[in-house]
């Protein structure tokens, strides 16, 4: 059996570079890889393209990167609720490409799967689709959209093995395991890393052969991005 199993996060991540393209798991802060992103805030790798659905809040996840201009451009769905993020927007410090969400995760998917492009009528006649092939199928307009290229996938999940098969808990799952398998290296930290053999084959969401590294991260917060309690 291939054990694909790093001792630490900065041995997980040896590799990444200035420059590079990386897509981060998570949805808001619910499933975010958290030691991953804090040892690249260490490293001070910077000129990042960083392929997310959202970049979070200003002094957490991906709002960390942002926070020290380690990111050039970001390529998500959602703005709103990083407040640095929307300031570097609008001023012109970052490039962003604003991509519909369910295209986002195509996109991913399709590089996971080997498609290089598909077709979908998310964005028609918007300004997702300016400098996009239009195509009619069947009396309707769809987009041309391409899988997306990148080096490095940074995924959370909740438990896995040593040959990098993963269980996701819950909504965690989103975004994480449709990136995982979409980079050339994909590197997974886990809560729970176990020998092989003791996951149930029946509850694995991603496969070991979608894994580069897996390694047992460490402290995590799983911050509320917005808490709202009943009187």
């Amino acid at each position: 059996m291939i054990s694909k199993k790093v001792n630490s996060v900065k041995e997980a991540l040896t590799g990444i570079a200035n420059g590079m393209t990386l897509l981060v798991g998570g949805f808001g802060l619910c499933g975010i890889p958290e030691n991953a992103i804090a040892e690249l805030v260490q490293l001070h790798i910077k000129e990042l393209t960083c392929v997310s659905n959202n970049a979070g809040v200003d002094d957490f996840g991906l709002g960390l990167l942002l926070q020290k201009h380690q990111i050039k451009k970001m390529v998500s769905s959602y703005v709103g609720e990083n407040h640095e993020f929307e300031r570097q927007m609008l001023s012109g410090e970052i490039e962003v490409e604003l991509i519909p969400q369910g295209t986002l995760a195509e996109r991913c998917r399709s590089s996971k799967m080997g498609i290089p492009a598909f077709f979908t009528p998310a964005g028609v006649g918007t300004e997702v689709a300016e400098e996009k092939e239009v195509r009619e199928f069947n009396g309707k307009q769809y987009l041309l959209e391409y899988a997306v290229k990148a080096d490095f996938a940074l995924i959370k999940a909740w438990k896995g093995d040593e040959a990098g098969n993963l269980i996701f808990k819950g909504t965690a799952r989103n975004f994480n395991q449709v990136m995982c398998g979409a980079a050339k290296i994909n590197v997974v930290e886990v809560e729970e890393l176990v020998p092989v053999g003791e996951l149930n084959p029946n509850e694995i969401h991603v496969p070991g052969v979608f894994v580069q590294r897996i390694f047992q991260g460490e402290k995590y917060e799983k911050r509320i991005e917005k808490l709202t309690l009943s009187e």
